[in-house]
């Protein structure tokens, strides 16, 4: 059974009610993020309850020691952790002397909290009945500026329901946190500064190991009627704490708000030495403008975001609310502002995977920002791997290859393979193809070539030195084949020949000699420098292409497939309608040896390597593998259900395509995996956008045009999205019977409609007939 408590609306996740149960889960669905920081919804509040308290920093992470039970040579000496940073957030309530802890009170009534996703603000509002049976209204709103990204505004309102009361707000600053996930229990932070100066505050801390500096800071205003109080808050002093204490006598049915900035100034964009100088500048900016004006800054940014981003449904309230949870979410963690940060599984709702980097941004986050943004914030992605290609090349010379060969890391920070599980981090491979695919992704729809002589070749020579050196010749099949690896399907370790792996390999090694005689013919300095760095030779080309020309694959004639792996005919093959419900997720009730012997398929695998190379394979090969591994597919990894979506909708069987679509949309806000409360899967979000763009608008790039083979599900009236494709901005609206097509810019666009021409001129709409 899949949660359903949050309310179904088109701009708004709303949750109704106070269920102590739902905290967690809710501290993730609400979280607030601006590309530089985010926090969890943790409430302002003291709160005695469970609670999964976090709040994260862009970029700022910690080496946690590896800890394996048994050591083996080419293991990461580190796994990296985003960390919890200290909490600006807080603010204690204290109604007559007692504590606000809605865990405490008597009684919690018209408990409502809202994420405006179309504003960008979360809010909370609550009617509390005390243990001294004091009635009040609570209502919270905050939000993280995207305009000034290192500041984050609370308005904290307390009005009493049936007598005067004494309110005290006690905002603070805390940096005696901890992590939900450590290996050792280290000390994460230390604090070596706490400052407090009139109505700011500031305290200093640096991370141990990795020496990123922080300053977490706040600024404070009391008003009552409608006036600021003017006050000289009391100040609490601790080794890690800092409190200041506004007090207000308060008249039934009067109101009394806190106004309160806070937030981080990080040794990443300033001097160590000035970051407490740095926040004084930030909270002038931020006050000056005031809650009211930069919350109505914060409205523009956003209708700016979603004009390009938006995808609107009509007729079908909880795919549109949960595709826009999905933009807005992935737009709250990364913005392509800074080329130094990534794009965490997690993003800034939680700590499980590191906060890391993973092959994840390639496959599935790329498209999503090449068409939604401008080009630039794509190429800041592929730059991060451009300016990690000497670690990569480090990862490999580690695990014992030469010569400049590049294996990418499956989870990394600062390049590094921060990984410590081996069936992973040694053999999870097919990842270095996924960073090859994304520069000829890149260039397929930005028509940007820049990238690859300047950057981009020297990525694509160290990813197939590594292949051709991975690939080992077997007298027996008179092939080369590639042993011991993990494919996407990481219910399988170990296995010889994995389908995608070696399909993916070839294409690697044929794709990057192809770019090395392009830029060979028209971009000779650059092939001069490129050579001369990588010391490459046609000696070692021509030891590429003979591994590429004789790649093994393995097939069944019986079954007139590719396997996805040398022994996947040998397992029990019971389908997944035949497996127990009580033994679903098989992750968590079955042992790793079980898992490992048995025909189950996490995410697609094979499936993947059609999705990835759609037009090398026929549409009957399509259909038959689609056929054979789905029904072996759990779908317990959240990068799942969007591919099989785009493929079940390219085979046009769209009430599959749609259940996938209704999966992978509402992941989190149905906790379909049951483990929402660790943080949001954000990276998967990015496919839910591929899924109706790619899936039932059936975009692709043909021929250097845009070619669509438009569908839609039959719960749906209509639907539309924009794509910038090469500076061009197009709408797409489609319905059951047509398509039409706007252009912003000046020049025309020629657009394939099921493989016919359509001419579409700027500022003039073009509709088609569709089947």
């Amino acid at each position: 059974m899949n949660q359903d408590y949050i309310q179904p609306d088109q701009w708004s996740i709303i949750e109704e009610g106070f269920s102590k149960e739902m905290v967690k889960s809710s501290e993730s669905l609400f979280s607030i993020g601006n590309g530089a920081m985010g926090q969890r919804a943790n409430f302002e509040e003291q709160y005695s309850g469970p609670t999964f308290q976090g709040s994260y920093i862009g970029g700022v992470y910690y080496p946690d020691k590896t800890r394996v039970g048994w050591w083996k040579n080419g293991y990461p000496e580190y796994f990296a952790k985003v960390l919890n940073a200290p909490n600006w957030i807080g603010v204690d309530v204290f109604i007559n002397g007692d504590p606000l802890d809605l865990n405490t009170c008597k009684k919690v009534e018209d408990f409502r909290r809202e994420l405006n996703m179309k504003e960008g603000w979360y809010q909370r509002s609550f009617k509390a009945t005390l243990p001294s049976d004091i009635q009040v209204n609570i209502k919270a709103t905050r939000f993280l500026s995207l305009d000034i990204d290192e500041v984050g505004a609370i308005e904290y309102q307390v009005t009493s329901v049936d007598a005067d009361i004494d309110v005290k707000f006690v905002p603070y600053l805390d940096s005696g946190i901890t992590n939900e996930d450590s290996n050792w229990d280290d000390k994460f932070w230390n604090t070596t500064n706490v400052i407090s100066e009139g109505n700011q505050a500031f305290i200093e801390s640096h991370t141990m190991k990795t020496n990123f500096a922080i300053c977490t800071f706040m600024q404070s205003q009391l008003m009552y009627k409608g006036e600021t109080v003017e006050q000289n808050p009391s100040e609490t002093k601790k080794e890690l704490w800092v409190g200041h204490g506004y007090s207000q006598k308060v008249g039934k049915g009067e109101t009394v708000t806190l106004h309160k900035f806070g937030g981080y100034t990080v040794s990443l964009n300033h001097k160590p030495e000035g970051l407490v100088q740095a926040a004084k500048a930030v909270l002038k900016k931020a006050s000056d403008l005031g809650f009211e004006a930069l919350l109505n800054q914060q409205k523009k940014a956003w209708a700016q975001i979603w004009e390009m981003s938006d995808i609107a449904i009509e007729g079908d309230i909880k795919a549109q609310q949960g595709i826009r949870f999905n933009i807005f979410q992935l737009n709250q963690t990364y913005l392509g502002t800074d080329s130094r940060l990534n794009i965490g599984p997690k993003g800034f709702t939680g700590e499980k995977y590191g906060g890391s980097t993973y092959w994840d941004t390639e496959a599935y986050c790329l498209p999503f920002y090449m068409a939604t943004k401008d080009q630039q914030v794509a190429r800041k992605l592929l730059k991060y791997r451009y300016n990690h290609l000497e670690k990569a090349i480090e990862n490999a010379a580690k695990l014992g290859f030469s010569n400049g060969a590049a294996l990418y890391p499956m989870v990394t920070m600062n390049g590094e393979e921060c990984h410590n599980e081996w069936e992973i981090t040694f053999e999870e491979i097919h990842r270095n193809g996924a960073i090859a695919f994304a520069i000829y992704n890149y260039y397929r729809f930005t028509g940007d070539y820049s990238y690859i002589p300047e950057m981009g070749l020297e990525v694509l020579i160290g990813i197939s030195r590594f292949w051709q050196q991975r690939a080992t010749f077997s007298k027996q099949k008179n092939k080369y084949v590639i042993l011991g690896v993990t494919g996407p399907n990481e219910y399988e370790n170990n296995v010889n020949n994995n389908f995608y792996t070696n399909y993916l390999s070839r294409w690697c090694i044929n794709y990057t000699l192809e770019e090395l005689q392009k830029v060979k013919e028209g971009f000779k300095e650059d092939y001069d420098r490129i050579v001369g760095v990588t010391k490459l030779t046609d000696a070692e080309t021509d030891a590429w292409k003979n591994v590429a020309d004789n790649m093994y694959f393995p097939f069944s004639e019986e079954e007139d497939i590719y396997l996805q792996q040398d022994g996947f005919l040998d397992k029990e093959l019971i389908t997944v309608a035949d497996l127990p419900k009580s033994q679903r997720p098989i992750n968590q009730k079955w042992s790793w040896d079980r898992i490992l012997r048995s025909p189950y398929i996490k995410q697609a695998d094979t499936l993947q390597g059609f999705y990835v190379f759609e037009s090398d394979f026929t549409n009957e090969e399509h259909q038959r593998h689609f056929d054979f591994y789905e029904p072996f597919t759990v779908h317990e990894s959240s990068l799942s259900p969007c591919v099989h979506c785009i493929l079940a909708a390219k085979l046009n069987r769209m009430e599959q395509a749609y259940q996938f679509y209704l999966r992978t949309s509402r992941l989190d806000l149905d906790d379909y995996n049951k483990e929402v409360e660790e943080g949001l899967h954000i990276t998967s979000m990015a496919g839910t956008w591929m899924s109706i763009v790619e899936g039932f608008g059936g975009m692709r790039v043909i021929d250097d045009k845009l070619s669509f083979t438009p569908r839609i599900p039959e719960q749906w009236k209509a639907y539309s999205f924009k794509v910038n494709f090469r500076h061009c901005i197009l709408k797409v609206t489609i319905n059951a019977s047509e398509v039409k097509f706007e252009l912003e810019g000046d020049d025309d666009v020629a657009v394939l409609v099921n493989s016919e021409r359509v001419a579409i001129t700027p500022s003039k709409t073009v509709t088609v007939k569709i089947k």
